[in-house]
């Protein structure tokens, strides 16, 4: 099974006998959550999850959103009704929280788990059935999740590392930081911005997103601003076929936060 998922796939999946569960992780990186846009439209029976809230913990020495606690993610996959016995499909606004929430799902021990190519903008534009207003009135689960299948890294597991930062090269370069307080990139780190996976809002096909990444030394790090472009490029990876990408969740604005570590500027060697 693929990391990604059609519309016309989903379609029909949500048609079948054993149709998915559908989690929209609808999210704007510098703006309000996603909520209001999924009440104003989702694809039919899926239920809303909370990125700020659900998919992270309060910003701190950790970054802008560090990755929550096991039990916090728990008790949210819970509330939506996870169950290890039943596929999933992510869907977003575009691909950020639901890169995310593959991600974490996936570290948690759910493998059936995919993401829409598109997300909800190519399930519209498709004319597919859409439902609007509050996502309600089904059971939690009881679902036991474990943790660390897949690889993580703390600041102090950095050194001496490959590092990739998928910022836009003006924020690696420190000629642009409209977020962070500092500007600039982490020392050695190469740059590989996330958006070069993509055309017209659609993942690249898996040979180009082969390509793209077959320079990448064994085991990169991959950071972004705060963790969640970062889950992009891993699930850009892995649709390309590459699956030894390593997440530095406190990413940029993690490494920031000790004025003691070094800043590096200007484009990549």
């Amino acid at each position: 099974m693929g990391v990604l998922i059609t519309v016309d796939e989903l379609a029909a999946a949500l048609d079948g006998p054993t149709p998915p569960l559908v989690l929209d992780a609808r999210y704007n990186l510098a703006g309000p959550d996603g909520r209001a846009e999924f009440l104003a439209g989702h694809v039919p029976g899926s239920r809303w999850v909370d990125v700020d809230h659900e998919l992270a913990a309060p910003p701190g020495t950790g970054g802008r959103h560090p990755l929550p606690s096991p039990a916090t993610f728990q008790t949210a996959m819970r509330r939506v009704g996870v169950d290890l016995g039943r596929p999933i499909v992510v869907v977003d606004g575009a691909v950020l929280g639901a890169a995310r929430l593959w991600w974490m799902l996936t570290d948690v021990g759910v493998d059936e788990v995919r993401v829409l190519d598109g997300g909800f903008p190519a399930w519209r534009a498709a004319g597919q059935p859409i439902e609007d207003g509050a996502d309600e009135g089904w059971a939690p689960s009881t679902v036991e999740l474990g943790g660390g299948r897949r690889a993580a890294v703390e600041v102090d597991q950095l050194a001496g590392r490959p590092l990739v930062d998928v910022r836009s090269p003006e924020r690696y370069a420190g000629e642009f930081e409209p977020i962070d307080p500092v500007a600039g990139h982490i020392p050695g780190a190469v740059n590989l911005p996330a958006g070069g996976s993509f055309a017209d809002g659609h993942f690249r096909p898996p040979s180009e997103l082969a390509a793209r990444f077959a320079d990448l030394p064994a085991d990169p790090i991959v950071y972004c601003g705060s963790g969640i472009t970062a889950t992009e490029t891993l699930l850009a990876m892995a649709a390309g076929g590459r699956f030894d990408g390593v997440l530095y969740a406190g990413s940029w604005s993690g490494w920031i936060t000790d004025p003691q570590r070094p800043v590096a500027t200007g484009p990549t060697p």
